[in-house]
């Protein structure tokens, strides 16, 4: 109980540049490992890939800083009038308090925004510039318009109220959340095995590749971030055999403008198109 509650202690007053480390950690970590054991052998340079990626990371940690104190009021102000689910439970051990705190903040923060961004046009067109990636990699895990990091910290927003979830459990979940993105998208191949099981429980690096195949259905399918119940509890859990992907969107093809960072600024404005649907 005592670990436990360290490590919640921990979150709550976790320093910016340890943060920080877990981003880039992460990142290092799953840039070598993608030498070592990829999925897919692209024929691409990879520094020049990672740019505009890196680009949209460094706006999406910009937006979260400039609004972070929004969550802590939130999170401060939920505890302080015991405001939310996990406030309105009977006493459950801390164990399970947090466990239960990151679950519901997947939900609010990862799983629902992503399937609304699926299903509303103008929202889709934003969202866009995170399938246009024709390599996905680890670093395209956190390829988002700066529009899009907007509209998922309105969502985290919401859940912290909604869920009561105290700032030390939103900034476990957030951290959680990064390295499972940079897990999910790393060009890493596991065993198939190893794979199907992790995915009972987790987004795996093969359920999560579904996602960004090129056509409908898929594309509209696993949008889970950390763990893997939502999609199978909603009934938008899909398998594809890995060796069939094809990474982008159908209609936006061009390779070449889906990797300028001018022309991804620019794609929400675009005019609808939506994916075709294999028959």
């Amino acid at each position: 109980m005592q670990n436990v509650e360290t490590l919640l202690n921990y979150f709550e007053t976790i320093p910016s540049s340890h943060r920080s480390l877990i981003l880039v950690g992460g990142l290092t970590i799953f840039w070598l490992l993608e030498g070592a054991v990829p999925l897919f052998k692209f024929n691409y340079k990879k520094w020049q890939h990672a740019i505009p990626n890196l680009f949209f990371t460094l706006t999406t940690i910009i937006v979260n800083f400039a609004l972070a104190f929004l969550l802590l009021k939130s999170a401060d102000w939920v505890m302080a009038n015991n405001f939310g689910i996990l406030n309105w439970l009977p006493e459950i051990p801390l164990w399970l308090y947090i466990i239960l705190g990151v679950f519901l903040m997947d939900f609010f923060g990862a799983y629902l925004p992503h399937f609304v961004e699926h299903k509303i046009p103008v929202l889709w067109m934003v969202h866009l510039v995170h399938h246009s990636d024709h390599k996905v990699d680890t670093t395209t895990a956190n390829r988002h318009h700066p529009l899009e990091s907007v509209i998922r910290f309105v969502f985290t927003l919401a859940g912290v109220l909604v869920i009561g979830a105290p700032i030390g459990i939103v900034l476990l979940y957030q951290s959680a959340s990064i390295v499972a993105t940079q897990f999910t998208h790393a060009n890493i191949k596991l065993p198939k095995k190893v794979d199907a099981v992790l995915s009972y429980v987790l987004v795996s690096p093969d359920m999560h590749k579904v996602h960004h195949h090129y056509k409908l259905p898929y594309t509209d399918s696993n949008y889970g971030n950390i763990f893997s119940v939502w999609d199978r509890l909603f009934g938008t859990f899909m398998v594809l055999d890995r060796d069939q992907l094809i990474y982008g969107v159908d209609v936006f093809p061009d390779e070449e403008e889906n990797s300028n960072i001018k022309d991804l600024l620019k794609q929400p404005f675009q005019k609808y198109k939506r994916p075709t649907i294999i028959d």
